[in-house]
């Protein structure tokens, strides 16, 4: 569990960063054409911690889902797998599964650690300070633009998405646990 909080801690200190970015770039309208404009235009604009707004809700985001994601794969292999032998069926659908449960579960910190990153102009038009920082803050912002509903924004795709991954994940790990 500590070896997964650290693992963690260093992945999102180099990828937030390049999450700022992406996302950034995603945005509808969005005003960059090419990756070096977008961090030249941040890193001029709003400075080098524009990057690590997000960091906190990173951590705070992946450190649930990574705790879900493992447990929920321990708890279907349990049920699907019980002897751990070497299936590769179970691994696939305890991987997806797990994914799915994580995804879902930590969507609410997705949208708000996705609003924090790009800032987008409907959300900062309803807020005080017109600037969007912290968790708390993102958290009160989507509840006033969407209510509710709005911290579930996309967890279909997000769903979708992991259940793919994370099932390829499981499988080449059991894979190469087998093997070796």
């Amino acid at each position: 569990g500590a070896a997964g909080c650290v693992a963690t801690l260093l992945h999102d200190a180099a990828m937030n960063p390049a999450e700022v970015v992406k996302q950034r770039m995603q945005m509808y309208n969005s005003p960059y054409q090419r990756v070096t404009d977008c961090v030249r235009a941040v890193w001029h604009n709003e400075g080098a911690g524009a990057f690590y707004r997000s960091y906190t809700t990173q951590l705070t985001m992946n450190i649930p889902f990574q705790a879900i994601h493992f447990m929920t794969y321990e708890f279907l292999q349990e049920q699907l797998n019980p002897h751990r032998q070497y299936n590769p069926g179970s691994h696939v659908v305890s991987g997806a599964c797990a994914g799915a449960v994580a995804a879902a579960a930590t969507t609410p910190l997705d949208v708000c650690k996705t609003l924090l990153n790009t800032q987008e102009s409907l959300a900062l038009s309803s807020n005080i300070s017109g600037h969007i920082t912290g968790m708390a803050n993102a958290f009160r912002t989507v509840y006033q633009v969407g209510g509710v509903t709005a911290y579930f924004r996309g967890v279909q795709a997000r769903v979708i998405y992991q259940m793919p991954s994370t099932a390829i994940a499981w499988s080449v790990y059991e894979f190469f646990k087998y093997i070796l």
